[in-house]
């Protein structure tokens, strides 16, 4: 198994998959490529909450998502900012309680608020962040 932790040692996209050991992983970064029209980045954070390599997907510039790989599930950042807040906002009275409650807490900063949901399942919240994802994108 990788260590996320080398910094020496890039990881490809499917062993981090093999890292997470949840098909969900894979699953997900391969729709918000096709939903999305975007690329994965894999790149090495030192950030104290979160170090060690993870996924930004980014399209024509500008980040949409950063994936970091836990075992067994991997969380999703996603950035609402002030261009996809009131769309956000609209769509969230169709969301899952877990993603309304999620964005309660989260308090905002310069205008933003940083979305940290956890995901192990292809279920409802699943979709719910690849729609808040997709509200980044323009799509």
């Amino acid at each position: 198994m990788i260590d996320l932790q080398n910094k020496d040692y890039c990881p490809t996209i499917e062993e981090v998959g093999g890292y997470v050991r949840n098909p969900v992983f894979s699953q997900f970064c391969a729709e918000l490529m096709e939903t999305c029209a975007c690329r994965e980045k894999i790149e090495y954070s030192k950030c104290s909450l979160a170090s060690g390599w993870n996924l930004k997907f980014k399209k024509s510039g500008k980040s949409l998502c950063t994936i970091y790989p836990r075992e067994q599930y991997f969380t999703v950042l996603l950035v609402v900012g002030r261009k996809e807040r009131e769309p956000f906002e609209a769509m969230l009275p169709d969301c899952t309680p877990v993603l309304r409650d999620i964005y309660a807490r989260t308090k905002e900063g310069c205008g933003q608020r940083w979305l940290m949901i956890d995901l192990e399942d292809r279920d409802e919240l699943y979709r719910d962040v690849l729609r808040g994802i997709a509200l980044r994108a323009g799509v």
